[in-house]
């Protein structure tokens, strides 16, 4: 079985930007840096993303101290084919990332329509931006709101994702630091990407071809893990 850091590396990257190329956090990404200081979408998005494989890799490299490694392996095997079939099949099916797109730009409305912003409200005597401050919850008297925004929007968005229990399966049968490692650089990648593409770039992108080689992928995926021997620990 291999366990070597760079095997688990290549998978995870690979793995990583097939998943979230076109995936609705990469939009949110996009739509959200046109509208709000780059660097603040960008740290928001990644420490939530960071975060996030830190959490899966560590339930995947959990998972075989708690089950057999012939369970896991098997689980794993499992995930990977289901999840290929799964990405084939959206992307023979469904309608490609306009729909994806024009979704996420509707929430994102909705939520600044809800939160009331506008330039108006931005023209505000010292007084009145002292007082807010005071009133502020205590991350936001610390950390910029549009960067907590930009955090919960990714983190909460790829909680139970598809890309998350991947990542969960993978490092239950690969090395767990070059999982952490592969999805760190793949994130890092897509996010800049969407970042500094911006809408130009996301509405370019073929959702549906992404899939199918994320689907393909996942396959090769579960045929090598499905020849690979694994001795019950």
């Amino acid at each position: 079985m291999g366990v070597s850091v760079m095997e688990g590396l290549t998978k995870s990257l690979a793995m990583t930007v097939l998943s979230e190329v076109g995936d609705k956090t990469f939009f949110v990404a996009a739509i959200m840096a046109m509208r709000h200081p780059r660097r603040f979408i960008l740290a928001g998005s990644l420490g939530a993303l960071y975060i996030m494989t830190v959490i899966s890799v560590f339930f995947g490299w959990a998972a075989p101290n708690l089950l057999s490694r012939k369970w896991t392996h098997l689980v794993t095997t499992v995930l990977f084919f289901a999840f290929g079939l799964w990405s084939l099949w959206e992307g023979l099916t469904e309608d490609g990332a306009s729909e994806e797109l024009a979704e996420v730009e509707a929430k994102l409305s909705a939520d600044r329509n809800e939160n009331g912003i506008s330039t108006k409200e931005t023209v505000k005597s010292k007084v009145d931006d002292d007082t807010k401050k005071q009133e502020r919850p205590f991350l936001t008297k610390y950390f910029s709101p549009i960067l907590l925004e930009a955090f919960s929007l990714t983190f909460f968005g790829e909680w139970g994702d598809k890309s998350q229990l991947a990542t969960i399966g993978l490092a239950a049968d690969e090395n767990p630091v070059g999982v952490v490692l592969g999805g760190i650089i793949g994130h890092t990648l897509c996010t800049a990407a969407a970042v500094f593409g911006g809408k130009s770039l996301a509405a370019r992108i073929s959702e549906r071809m992404v899939a199918i080689s994320g689907g393909i992928l996942f396959v090769i995926f579960g045929i090598q893990s499905l020849l690979t021997k694994v001795e019950n620990a």
